[in-house]
């Protein structure tokens, strides 16, 4: 049986906490560009601006996401908003991801400890 690589992301938009549990050493996190403060200023000079900022910040962020997850054979999203499905939707566009499996999954607010039992728990399921 071959070994996939498998890696969990917690994430919501502002920021991707990466759990892969063949090196728990190995966690860390990435975190959006697109902070509270950013979008403060970009709202006093102009809506337009905020979002296209919003965009380009949000597309920066999702980036940076996607290039770890080209080294994994399975990936598990999960948090709670919208992010996970967003990011999904994001690169179902690219045909880079293709051979990867993906799994999108509803999560509440979690310590590190719950985070990498449930990544723990959903691999060994599957």
């Amino acid at each position: 049986m071959e070994n996939n690589k498998n890696l969990g992301i917690w994430m919501d938009h502002a920021e991707a906490n990466f759990i892969d549990i063949d090196a728990i050493e190995n966690n860390h996190s990435i975190v959006s560009k697109f902070t509270f403060e950013t979008m403060d200023e970009a709202i006093r000079k102009n809506e337009n601006l905020m979002h296209n900022k919003r965009q380009q910040l949000q597309e920066a962020y999702y980036n940076e996401i996607a290039e770890e997850i080209l080294k994994y054979d399975q990936v598990l999203l999960f948090g709670p908003t919208n992010a996970k499905t967003e990011l999904y939707n994001y690169l179902q566009l690219d045909l880079h991801y293709k051979d990867i499996k993906f799994d999108v999954e509803p999560a509440d607010k979690m310590t590190d400890n719950e985070k990498n039992a449930y990544v723990k728990k959903h691999f060994e399921m599957n």
